[in-house]
């Protein structure tokens, strides 16, 4: 595996070694003594070659040693940054394991600090930043009744304003430190209280019968890939003028205008389904009207080019 420590010798079986290659040595140093110490030109010749070899032999295996000893050495470190690893990973669980709990709490305030616990923890983890992201959502898309519980709607927008703050690249094109890039937000189903979004870089964005209570805001927003719409309900204000769908893939079908809507110039939103109630302002972008009256329903849906939109 990747991460596991490279295999080396032990220290004893090196020193075992060791000391049989002296014995050994010793040994044959006895013998060549013995068989050329006679002193004739032809012994002195050959121990001169012996002492040579025997150089070249001791100067390799100082080399190997060295090269076993810095073996250990690597494995030594590989061990302790797994360690390292392993143990910056269990802080991480314990602290995401007690930011989740806070979030089941019946109180209000405790809420609120497993929210700010996950926002530090996302920020000094990175990687694992968009799970925090998808916890947050989660949290948003949870049953919520904003007529009879007043506390929890302030921790909702607690939520959603941590999330707009990190989502901002900042003035100009370098990002701020807090900015957290290539972020998708999953809103499905959700009640989302004055959610206000602007200027924020968001990757995706999946608001599928999601309801907006209050003014919604995404003035200047860009959604890079993504951005559905799909059977969303805005039952107040909404404001998408200098949005940017990049993608291919934003889609506003079957989706409800019921209050004031600010398009402004942009043409890229795909309004074809949605509808609009009659009786507010609105500025739709070129190229998109109110049509007639949906048969049975006082409601106007929205064409294009004077032709009804396909449903």
């Amino acid at each position: 595996m990747a991460n596991e420590p490279e295999r080396v010798l032990r220290t004893r079986t090196i020193v075992l070694w060791g000391v049989g290659l002296l014995v050994v040595a010793g040994v044959a140093a006895a013998a060549l003594l013995t068989l050329l110490g006679g002193g004739r030109p032809e012994d002195s010749a050959r121990l001169d070659a012996l002492k040579t070899a025997a150089s070249i032999v001791v100067g390799t295996g100082g080399a190997a040693a060295l090269l076993l000893a810095a073996r250990r050495q690597r494995s030594a470190e590989l061990e302790l940054v797994q360690k390292d690893h392993d143990a910056t990973e269990r802080r991480i669980t314990e602290m995401y394991g007690k930011a989740a709990d806070q979030l089941g709490s019946d109180k209000a305030p405790v809420r609120l600090a497993g929210l700010y616990a996950l926002e530090r923890l996302a920020a000094a983890h990175p990687e694992h930043r968009q799970t925090i992201v998808n916890v947050f959502c989660a949290y948003l898309r949870m049953p919520f009744d904003p007529e009879k519980d007043e506390e929890e709607g302030q921790v909702r927008r607690a939520a959603q304003r941590i999330l707009m703050l990190h989502l901002r690249p900042g003035r100009g094109e370098r990002p701020s430190g807090d900015f957290w890039p290539d972020t998708d937000l999953d809103f499905s189903g959700a009640k989302l209280v004055e959610l206000t979004l602007t200027h924020c870089v968001i990757r995706s964005i999946t608001c599928d019968h999601a309801k907006f209570l209050g003014s919604a805001t995404f003035r200047g927003t860009e959604f890079r890939t993504k951005a559905d719409f799909t059977k969303a309900y805005f039952r107040d204000s909404v404001d998408f003028r200098g949005t940017v769908f990049g993608g291919e893939r934003e889609s506003f079908a079957d989706a409800l205008f019921a209050g004031p809507v600010d398009f402004g110039t942009n043409s890229a939103a795909r309004l074809a389904g949605a509808e609009a109630e009659p009786g507010f302002p609105r500025t739709w972008p070129p190229g998109w009207q109110e049509g007639p009256k949906t048969a049975g329903s006082e409601r106007l849906q929205l064409t294009r080019n004077d032709e009804p939109a396909s449903r």
